[in-house]
């Protein structure tokens, strides 16, 4: 158990910078956000891959699912950017 949640962790962080680095401009964040959401990414990822196409093992959360992680983690960062991120700097702009 204590190893399937550090092999996510760990998944989630190089899908969140791997996803970072596939999408076009400047993501403007630090290392906790990208753990986070390439951590959210990556469940994500791996729920729409092994439950919804039935791609991959749904049993395990391992190094084979990196591909579908980095999808989720690219996803959830364009998500995050555009609507939560994107606010934050009209607030600014309106100050």
């Amino acid at each position: 158990m204590i190893g399937e949640i550090i092999a996510a962790i760990v998944i989630g962080i190089l899908a969140g910078y791997l996803a970072r680095l596939f999408l076009p401009g400047r993501q403007d964040m630090g290392f906790v956000m990208t753990v986070v959401l390439g951590v959210i990414g990556a469940v994500v990822g791996f729920l729409v891959f092994s439950e919804l196409l039935g791609i991959g093992d749904d049993d395990k959360f391992d190094l084979g699912s990196l591909p579908g992680a980095i999808i989720g983690a690219m996803l959830v960062i364009w998500i995050y950017e555009r609507f939560v991120h994107s606010g934050r700097d009209r607030t600014r702009l309106a100050r």
